[in-house]
């Protein structure tokens, strides 16, 4: 009987341990909401979360933990129907006037039109790095997974899991990246009727609100920030921390940029008159 009771220990520790690496996705525990006057909302106990956008105000939320590196994920589903005016931002980002940034933003449209996918890697205050995207599948019916690989080699963009954009770390080659400033999790839903959609062209309808948009399942794989240094744990537990693309991977980037992307800072001549960005020349 002792000898089948010490068997049992690992399992139900192995049992603990997962509990509490679950519970942590629970929106009470791993977010709180920051603003938007009871605009934001979390639901079924934890499990859900939803931000909502009316002409008084949006709302937004954001991670209680900062990381330094981390595996981000995020199931979202957006603003059904005609939401052209209106941006879900999913990011993470320090603070102050030199922050680090990292971005996903879903710019709405019109009712059967598709939304932009617009990301951005900002290092040390400076940004100009977009790549946009179409996504390739309606993103109001279901809930689909976002992430973002933040390691000391690369910034990886992932949707549902296939990649969309690696932004590598070329500093031998002068070219600043994140590493330096911890950074958390935001998310938010609001109005930006004068620039996402095509431009500022098309008007939010506000007799359309109030917008929504709701997540699930957020997981938060980190090099965790406190007291002024990250606790990590050893890297080979951390396989995201030394992630980095294989043949068949990038294989699916390159797909997914040639089929979806609309565009491209590092091709963008006539913006970048001066010159491309240096990073734009390398492999």
């Amino acid at each position: 009987m002792a000898s089948s009771s010490s068997s049992l220990l690992p399992c139900l520790l192995t049992l603990f341990l997962f509990m509490k690496i679950s519970l942590a996705t629970n929106f009470y525990q791993a977010t709180e909401i920051t603003w938007g006057n009871g605009r934001g909302q979390i639901l079924n106990n934890g499990d859900l979360l939803t931000l909502s956008l009316d002409k008084t105000s949006g709302s937004g939320f954001q991670s209680k933990n900062e990381y330094l590196y981390a595996k981000i994920d995020m199931d979202i589903k957006l603003v059904p129907g005609n939401s052209a005016g209106t941006v879900t931002a999913y990011y993470l980002s320090s603070q102050g006037s030199t922050h680090d940034e990292i971005d996903f933003e879903f710019l709405g449209n019109l009712s059967g039109d598709p939304y932009t996918l617009h990301t951005n890697v900002f290092t040390q205050g400076k940004g100009n790095r977009e790549q946009q995207f179409r996504l390739w599948f309606d993103p109001t019916v279901n809930f689909h997974k976002y992430s973002v690989v933040w390691n000391p080699q690369h910034i990886i963009f992932l949707v549902d899991d296939t990649p969309i954009r690696d932004f590598k770390n070329h500093e031998s080659q002068g070219i600043a990246f994140p590493k330096n400033q911890p950074m958390r999790m935001y998310s938010s839903l609001w109005d930006a009727e004068d620039w996402a959609t095509r431009g500022g062209l098309v008007k939010t309808d506000w007799s359309q609100a109030p917008f929504k948009a709701s997540y699930q399942n957020f997981n938060e794989n980190a090099c965790v920030w406190s007291s002024g240094s990250s606790s990590c744990g050893s890297s080979n537990s951390q396989p995201w921390f030394n992630q980095e693309l294989d043949t068949a991977n990038q294989a699916a980037m390159k797909s997914v940029q040639e089929k979806y992307m609309i565009y491209n800072y590092c091709t963008d001549v006539k913006r970048f008159s001066q010159g491309l960005p240096p990073e734009c020349s390398l492999p």
